[in-house]
């Protein structure tokens, strides 16, 4: 089992900055892939979006279209950690932001956080 806990979210204007972080425990060593997906509250019964993910050994990050170049992801195995630098924030990115780990043997994510909330104003 695999526990994920997030934190660091808020209310930021529109152009402002937020660093969200994950924490792991448990059974890390089961970690393939951490991704960041986020549900925008007004969208309640659409999808997760993909936000970004990052292997947990190897890096070799991607990016959704709509924060290429504004969102880093990063992690610390370390600390078991996986970070979202967010910065040039736009009211387009208030969501829930969720991080979700997947193992080497799964097609989908297995173990999820409980979410933090973001919501940049205008």
């Amino acid at each position: 089992q695999v526990l994920l806990v997030e934190s660091g979210g808020g209310l930021v204007q529109a152009g402002g900055s937020l660093r969200l972080s994950c924490a792991a425990s448990g059974r890390t060593d089961l970690i393939d892939t951490m991704t960041w997906f986020r549900q925008a509250p007004q969208a309640p019964g659409k999808q997760r979006e993909v936000v970004t993910r990052i292997t947990w050994r190897g890096g070799n990050p991607w990016y959704a279209d709509s924060v290429k170049g504004r969102f880093t992801i990063s992690r610390d195995n370390g600390k078991n950690a996986v970070y979202l630098q967010m910065n040039n924030l736009k009211p387009e990115d208030t969501a829930v932001y969720y991080c979700a780990a997947r193992s080497a043997i799964a097609t989908t994510s297995e173990y999820w956080g409980q979410g933090t909330r973001v919501t940049v104003s205008s």
